[in-house]
């Protein structure tokens, strides 16, 4: 696969965007591959629908859309109904289970890999960590962005003054997939 197509989707106030910029970052800046972010938002800035698209390649990236995502993280049910179609065959879906009800039929070929992230990051005390904790669940199953280039992301791209809650709920979602799911951050797509 030369490249990997990721679509995050959710509502204003979720830090979606903010989670692509993120993988878009450790992607390009940290694991040395080429990699693009386009950004949506509804009409509204907090509650609307949006998304951030990521593609990350070994090769220059042509064009910066992505159409048909190989992995989709969603962290609200509107977010899944609106682009569960366009997940390619054999991709990866990741959610939240607090917020999309697992209740859906799906291509055999996907994997669908859930987590409370919303109710982690409560009992962290913090909600709006909950896209974080996303991104190390992402992180441990995928396999498609080292720890560390994720970890040096995040540090350099939250708010001044969080980066150490941001890297606790980075670290309490990567382990939690390891722990769920039994399996090692090496496995999943790669980029070829």
């Amino acid at each position: 696969m030369h490249n990997l197509e990721i679509k995050l989707g959710g509502f204003g106030g979720q830090g979606i965007i903010l989670a692509g910029y993120i993988i878009g970052k450790a992607a390009s800046l940290y694991d040395q591959k080429n990699a693009t972010l386009t950004q949506s938002y509804g009409p509204e800035s907090r509650g609307g629908a949006c998304n951030a698209q990521i593609i990350v390649s070994n090769e220059e990236v042509d064009y910066p859309m992505v159409l048909h995502p190989n992995i989709l993280i969603i962290l609200s049910k509107e977010a899944y109904d609106k682009y569960i179609a366009s997940l390619a065959k054999k991709g990866i879906l990741f959610f939240d289970e607090d917020l999309v009800e697992n209740h859906f039929n799906l291509d055999p070929s996907i994997q669908a890999w859930s987590v409370p992230a919303t109710r982690m990051a409560e009992e962290m005390g913090r909600k709006i960590v909950a896209n974080i904790i996303m991104l190390g669940f992402f992180t441990a199953i995928s396999g498609t962005i080292s720890p560390e280039s994720m970890e040096k992301a995040i540090e350099t791209s939250v708010p001044k003054g969080t980066q150490e809650l941001n890297l606790k709920a980075f670290t309490k979602g990567f382990e939690y997939g390891k722990e769920k799911f039994k399996i090692g951050s090496n496995t999943g797509f790669k980029i070829v």
